[in-house]
């Protein structure tokens, strides 16, 4: 047998040993270093400001906040920049679909952002996902229909609702890409 025909196939139980960020694709892992680039973080904080102060007061169930860990399955956990989630009881990692997920592209991880976890979220039924373009301050947004997800639209200083959510969440981009 090659060394190309064996692959080991890790778990939860090897995930949570490793050190270091990591996610795990199907039991494949992906090493999430560097850290990423200071836009990257900078722009994740005014996510999760802009979008976590416009439900503070209206929606008490439901909490935003970056990198934690989504365990889809045993064997596939990934880690998204900013999420929306609500009624979740999980307290060691997110055990069921977030309501809206935001990835922040760098070079890195466009491919498996774009391809994988596009595919990875609408098939796990979260509501929106939005890819966020640094370079660019824009953000393309996708929601959940019957039929998989449905572009909204690319949104660079406008404000948007997340009318499918829980807490009818809004956004205003304006407001997140003002500082860059």
């Amino acid at each position: 047998m090659g060394a190309l025909e064996y692959q080991i196939h890790y778990t939860y139980s090897d995930y949570k040993k490793w050190e270091g960020k990591w996610e795990l694709y199907e039991g494949f892992p992906i090493a999430m270093s560097p850290a990423p680039m200071i836009n990257h973080q900078m722009i994740a904080s005014e996510i999760s400001r802009v979008l976590g102060n416009n439900i503070k007061e209206k929606c008490k169930r439901c909490a935003v906040f970056g990198e934690a860990d989504y365990k889809v399955s045993d064997d596939t956990i990934v880690r998204p920049d900013v999420v929306l989630t609500c009624n979740e009881k999980g307290k060691t990692y997110l055990t069921k679909a977030p309501e809206i997920i935001f990835e922040i592209i760098s070079k890195s991880t466009a491919k498996n952002d774009e391809t994988y976890k596009f595919t990875l979220y609408e098939k796990e039924k979260v509501l929106y996902y939005c890819i966020v373009y640094p370079d660019d301050l824009k953000v393309k947004i996708y929601k959940l229909t019957e039929n998989g997800y449905s572009k909204e639209g690319d949104f660079f200083t406008e404000s948007y609702t997340f009318k499918q959510s829980s807490c009818n969440a809004s956004i205003d981009f304006n407001e997140v890409f003002e500082r860059f």
